[in-house]
């Protein structure tokens, strides 16, 4: 089975407070949703149109466990927390089995 992954790329952070409090929420429903965390805000190189801001990067076991864990109530509430406070590219893709 293909595993699924969170791709987020920052454009723009413009509140760290709200940043700080959606990772306070974030990790835990990540974690309870089964996602392990491979990249999140190390250094980055951006080609084309690509911004070299911050970038997370998130395995689960499938793609559908990683839908599950956006929909869940515990990630909801970590994105209220953000709202506003970042703009940024978010996907959840499918991995090559």
């Amino acid at each position: 089975m293909p595993k699924g992954y969170w791709v987020s790329a920052y454009r723009t952070i413009s509140d760290p407070e709200k940043l700080a409090a959606y990772n306070e929420l974030a990790g835990p429903a990540v974690k309870a949703g089964g996602g392990r965390v491979l990249a999140r805000g190390g250094r980055v190189v951006a080609h084309d149109a690509g911004i070299a801001e911050r970038t997370v990067l998130i395995e689960f076991d499938s793609f559908e466990q990683a839908v599950a864990a956006h929909e869940s109530a515990a990630y909801q509430e970590a994105l209220v927390a953000l709202s506003d406070g970042v703009e940024r590219d978010f996907r959840i893709v499918e991995g090559i089995d």
